[in-house]
């Protein structure tokens, strides 16, 4: 169930249980490499399981991979970014 998908024609990471969304990041592109994380979202049934964490993850492994450089606006995922400074090479200055 913790399976993280990219959607990238809707700007989002999102987790899947069944058919609906356990939890979702959404972003904006300020540029090809910039991402501005601007939602996070855990559905109530799922809270407590990190997958809010999970999507942090996979956005940062992506934004690596492809050299974008991430602007956490989401009250979340700002949090995690200041909590985590291994999370700091990806993170817009």
């Amino acid at each position: 169930m913790h399976n993280v998908v990219h959607d990238k024609d809707n700007k989002r990471f999102l987790i899947r249980d069944q058919d609906s969304i356990a939890a979702e990041m959404t972003y904006v592109t300020s540029t090809a490499s910039l991402y501005i994380i601007d939602h996070t979202f855990v559905n109530t049934a799922y809270r407590g399981q990190g997958l809010g964490d999970l999507l942090v993850e996979a956005i940062v492994e992506y934004a690596r991979e492809n050299g974008i450089k991430i602007l956490p606006l989401c009250p979340f995922a700002k949090g995690r970014f200041q909590q985590r400074a291994e999370l700091g090479d990806v993170l817009h200055q």
